[in-house]
């Protein structure tokens, strides 16, 4: 998701420093940004916030961090998470190929991946999140019992996805091809899927483990 620059935007995450960090300010001390010891969810790629705020709202026994490249993009997200005043919620301004750069290996429970760029042409594809380069980020990250829980539109995405990670050895379950179809009652919809399921879009999702 890329937005218009905004001069400000670094100075304005800056002021919020409590919630927010920018590059590797954080590297290898995630768990100690949280002023309690609870699992760690995070989603790579938070677009404009509303998936990662309402599972954290909704589940104050887990620690969230929303991930997200554009710092313009993330305005929005810290604007969220200060009005509602969340406070087991952390975001950071980070590319996804640094993960492991910022997490102990094993820390994380669990990985959202929502509606992620399909990166369309062949030459784009180790662009993709669910590449089996990125995969083995993942794989490092991720506690022996983590799972990836990942949701799409499109198409061409969801059977690459299903290639790549049952290539790489992932187990999948909970494969669903038409998620709206009989949506689940904690379904949180991103700004994204409510807007292109409206058009008649359907929605891919799937939840894979190393283990």
């Amino acid at each position: 998701m890329r937005m218009r620059n905004k001069p400000w935007a670094e100075d304005y995450l800056l002021e919020h420093g409590a919630i927010v960090s920018i590059g590797d300010d954080r590297q290898q001390q995630i768990s100690e940004w949280f002023d309690n010891d609870q699992p760690i969810h995070i989603e790579v790629g938070s677009g404009m916030g509303r998936f990662i705020t309402e599972m954290a709202k909704q589940n104050p026994h887990i620690n969230y961090i929303g991930i997200e490249r554009d710092k313009n993009v993330m305005i929005r997200i810290v604007e969220k998470a200060v009005e509602q005043n969340i406070t087991n919620l952390r975001l950071l301004t980070l590319d996804a190929q640094n993960l492991t750069d910022t997490f102990r290996a094993g820390e994380v429970a669990r990985i959202y991946l929502n509606f992620s760029d399909p990166w369309p042409k062949t030459r784009h594809a180790k662009r993709r999140l669910t590449h089996e380069n990125f995969l083995a980020i993942y794989q490092q990250v991720l506690a022996d019992d983590g799972e990836i829980h990942f949701k799409t539109d499109n198409q061409h995405l969801f059977e690459f996805s299903l290639e790549s990670m049952s290539q790489y050895g992932m187990k999948l379950k909970n494969i669903n091809l038409d998620l709206h179809a009989n949506e689940p009652e904690d379904n949180i919809k991103t700004e994204y899927e409510e807007k292109f399921s409206s058009k008649g879009f359907r929605i891919n999702r799937l939840e894979a483990s190393f283990k």
